[in-house]
């Protein structure tokens, strides 16, 4: 029989709530940290206080009622300045590394081109030691890192981050998560030193502790620990009530690692979507669809305000979903993907343009379109109307509340929108794209970014005490 919450859990559970609401909605009083987290004035009272002396946050006299009369009630505000992590963006065109303050804020950030082309993980990440190394420069003395996470355009293992398939990257069974670890340890960062775990040797991945009931945590915290742990979860993240059912398919790579990466990698579309509803254009949506374009096509879904990634993380690969049956190969070997008829490659192709040229190919062919070139403009509507007919099927099958087009189908988006509406209105069913919206990134091409940056903060907000 499971036994109730003892009052030190519940009293940690309602620091980490505190502490994520101080960090998603900026400097709150204490009378709306009441309001909003149901507790009352001396409990909030004494929480603040404890992670004020643990350095994670600061209270002090609201700006504007300072000289006034009256007792005004304390604001309390994140330590940004001094509690922070690192974020890492692998992309198909670039890598970005930003040191994020406590409260999302961007305090460094470091990017550099990436030729395409095959290289392995170890290769790719390599620029990251010296992006690191200034980081930490730049950081003011008793700042601390409190975790590490990175997003990239692949199939990514959630419990090692060991990627299986980045086609886009040139990439098959590549270990990126042990490769950011080796790389940024090699720069004699301690990378989790609040916590007692230590630096290791290359090639070692030590022990992590965040929650393993589901990959990616929703920001609102809308489940406690306890209500987490309720079940019991296999690696994948799995009931473990029914292990019957016979496995299909190949084997999932290599085995991981008996612990989990100092570094958390997932799919960089799974992370646009996190951090557009934490900080972007679908707060207070929590039935969200995001897309994302570059070389191929992902998806970051999100359904009753929690991010749907499938037994090993790797839902959401909508890119790949086949419209077209008797369409053109897919670098996924398949043929007919929805991204042969929506990625950079589709557009460049049907508009006569060199097929490599990347996003400045698209730029080029959507201005071209805005200008009145007849083979651009042809090429747009042929684009958006197989992204709409993409769309439709999602739309039914999720029923969102909103749909985000970011990386380069922003672009295709804003110049097929007609297109897209359009099929939307012919095949998705009325009930379900009757309140659905349409839009594009708030927070543009550092979605994704930011979105590590909520990932890697996770184990901080899961048990605030154990960063003191």
């Amino acid at each position: 029989m499971r036994v109730g919450p003892s009052q030190e859990e519940i009293r940690r559970s309602n620091l980490g709530a505190l502490l994520r609401s101080v960090h998603l909605h900026g400097a709150m009083s204490r009378a709306d940290l009441t309001t909003s987290l149901g507790l009352n004035r001396s409990t909030i009272g004494a929480l603040t206080a404890d992670l004020a002396a643990a350095g994670l946050v600061s209270e002090g006299v609201p700006r504007e009622q300072r000289g006034r009369a009256g007792r005004p009630s304390l604001v309390v505000r994140p330590e940004s300045e001094h509690v922070y992590v690192f974020a890492f963006a692998v992309e198909v065109d670039r890598i970005v590394a930003a040191r994020v303050g406590l409260g999302g804020v961007v305090l460094d950030r470091h990017a550099a081109v990436r030729q395409r082309g095959d290289r392995s993980a170890a290769q790719v990440v390599a620029p990251i030691a010296d992006f690191v190394r200034q980081m930490q420069k730049a950081a003011p003395p008793g700042a601390r890192l409190v975790g590490s996470a990175a997003a990239v355009s692949a199939m990514v293992r959630r419990e090692d981050g060991f990627v299986r398939l980045g086609p886009e990257l040139g990439w098959v069974d590549q270990p990126l998560g042990e490769a950011l670890a080796d790389v940024i340890i090699s720069t004699g960062v301690d990378l989790f030193p609040a916590t007692g775990v230590r630096t290791a040797p290359a090639g070692i991945v030590p022990a992590q502790r965040t929650p393993q009931a589901h990959d990616l945590v929703d920001p609102s915290g809308a489940l406690t620990r306890s209500a987490q742990s309720a079940r019991p979860a296999r690696p994948g993240g799995t009931d473990a009530a029914d292990d019957t059912d016979e496995d299909l398919g190949e084997p999932d790579g290599p085995e991981p690692a008996p612990t989990r990466a100092l570094v958390q990698v997932r799919n960089n579309a799974d992370l646009a979507a996190l951090a557009e509803h934490a900080r972007g254009a679908a707060v207070g949506c929590d039935n969200v669809v995001y897309l994302y374009g570059d070389a191929g096509v992902g998806g970051g879904i999100i359904a009753a305000g929690r991010p749907v990634t499938g037994h090993g993380g790797y839902g959401g690969e909508v890119g790949h979903m086949v419209v077209n049956p008797a369409g053109k190969p897919c670098s996924c070997g398949s043929h007919g993907c929805w991204e042969t008829e929506i990625g950079e490659h589709a557009l460049l192709a049907a508009a006569g343009r060199n097929p490599s040229s990347g996003r400045d190919g698209i730029l080029a062919v959507v201005d071209a379109a805005g200008r009145g070139d007849a083979s651009a403009q042809a090429a747009v509507r042929q684009v958006g109307d197989w992204l709409g007919f993409g769309v439709a099927n999602l739309v039914n099958i999720f029923n969102p509340e909103m749909v985000i087009f970011g990386g380069t189908l922003r672009e295709v988006y804003l110049a097929s929108a007609a297109q897209v509406r359009s099929r939307l209105n012919r095949n998705a069913l009325p009930a379900c794209r009757e309140h659905v919206r349409l839009r594009t990134p708030v927070l543009g091409e550092d979605a994704a970014l930011l979105g590590a940056a909520e990932l890697a903060f996770e184990p901080l907000f899961a048990d605030p005490l154990d960063f003191a």
